[in-house]
C-alpha cells in the first residue's frame, strides 16, 4: 500500500467537488482555514459552473477537474468539497494512475467512499475526513484539527467510548470502509472492496432501519462480514422507523447481522455524518484494542493523537 508523504509548508491542495454543488461561501472560508495552515489551495476551474439542481457540474465538469488535479505532480492532497451524491458517476472514467506516479491525499467522506474504495483497488492510501462544507461549522472545530494534524503532523490514533454493545477483543488488519449505502453499491463494479482480513468500518446517515438491515444482509451475503479482523461501527445518523417499526435498536440489527462470526465489533466510532468525525487513514493498518475502559484504533506509521 502506498502511504502519501506527510504535507509542509508551501505545499499545493486542491479543491474538487464531485459530487453535490456546493457554495462559493464554503469553499472560500475552507481555502482560507487550509492557507492558516500554510499550503497554497488550488480551486477546481469548474467547481462553480454547475446549472444543475444537484450536481456541482456535468459529469465532465466534475470528471475534468478531479483528473487535472490527480494528473498535477504538483497537488499533494486532492480534498473533496463535499458529499452527496455523483462521484460513481464519473468514477469508471478516471485514470487513477496518477496517485501511484506521484502519491497524493484523497480527502474526503460520505459520497466519496466511492473513491476510497477505488483507490484501495490501486494500493494507495486515503483519508476519511471532513470536507470544505463543514469547516465553517463550530461543531466542526476538532474534526478539522484532526485532519490538519494527520496531514501535516502525522498523528492518527482514535479513541473511542466504550459501549455496552461492545464484542471486546483485540484485532490488527488494514481499515478500509467508509459509508454503508456506497459500500453495498459498489458491489459489482471495479471498486468493490475486498474485506478479508480488513477492520471494516461503517457509518450512515438519514435510512430506514429495514433498509439498514437490508444493507448489511447484502454485505453478509456477499462474502463481506465473514472474514473480517474487526467491525467498527461510526455515526449511525437519523436511522428511523418506516410506518411498521423494525422492533429493533441499530445495534442489534449489526450484531445480528455478524452473529455467526466471533471478531470484535465496536460501537461509537467518532466517524461519520456527525462531530466528532475524525480523519483516518483507509488503506492504513491499524490495531484496534476494545475492553470494558477502553477502545482505540492505533495506526501504524502514526503518531497518537494527543486531545483535540
Amino acid at each position: 500500500m502506498i502511504i502519501p508523504s506527510l504535507l509542509k509548508t508551501g505545499d499545493k491542495v486542491g479543491i474538487v467537488a464531485t459530487s453535490r454543488k456546493i457554495d462559493a461561501a464554503d469553499v472560500e472560508f475552507a481555502a482560507k482555514v487550509l492557507e492558516s495552515w500554510g499550503l497554497q489551495v488550488i480551486i477546481g476551474r469548474n467547481i462553480f459552473s454547475s446549472r444543475h439542481s444537484y450536481l456541482a457540474g456535468a459529469d465532465e465538469e466534475r470528471r475534468a477537474d478531479l483528473q487535472e488535479m490527480i494528473d498535477d505532480a504538483a497537488i499533494r492532497a486532492i480534498i473533496c468539497a463535499r458529499g452527496g451524491y455523483g462521484s460513481t458517476r464519473i468514477i469508471d472514467s478516471i485514470d487513477f494512475s496518477g496517485f501511484s506516479k506521484h502519491p497524493k491525499w484523497l480527502v474526503g467522506f460520505s459520497d466519496i467512499t466511492a473513491l476510497h474504495l477505488r483507490l484501495k483497488k490501486e494500493q494507495v492510501a486515503s483519508i476519511h475526513g471532513t470536507m470544505p462544507v463543514l469547516f465553517s461549522r463550530p461543531d466542526s472545530a476538532s474534526s478539522v484539527e484532526s485532519l490538519r494534524r494527520l496531514l501535516l503532523e502525522g498523528e492518527c490514533s482514535i479513541d473511542a467510548i466504550p459501549s455496552p454493545f461492545n464484542r471486546m477483543g483485540t484485532a490488527s488488519g488494514m481499515v478500509t470502509g467508509g459509508n454503508l449505502s456506497l459500500i453495498v453499491d459498489s458491489i459489482g463494479t471495479s471498486g468493490e472492496p475486498d474485506t478479508k482480513n480488513c477492520i471494516l468500518v461503517l457509518e450512515e446517515i438519514d435510512e430506514y432501519f429495514y433498509k439498514l438491515d437490508r444493507m448489511l444482509t447484502q454485505l453478509r451475503r456477499a462474502g463481506k462480514l465473514q472474514d473480517l479482523r474487526a467491525l467498527v461501527v461510526g455515526h449511525m445518523t437519523d436511522i428511523k422507523e418506516a410506518s411498521l417499526g423494525f422492533g429493533e435498536r441499530v445495534e442489534e440489527v449489526i450484531l445480528n447481522a455478524v452473529k455467526d462470526y466471533s471478531y470484535p465489533v465496536v460501537f461509537g466510532f467518532p466517524s461519520g455524518h456527525e462531530n466528532p468525525n475524525y480523519a483516518w487513514v483507509h488503506g492504513g493498518k491499524a490495531e484496534l484494542i476494545a475492553d470494558a475502559k477502553k477502545v482505540s484504533l492505533l495506526f501504524e506509521g502514526f503518531k497518537k493523537r494527543s486531545t483535540v
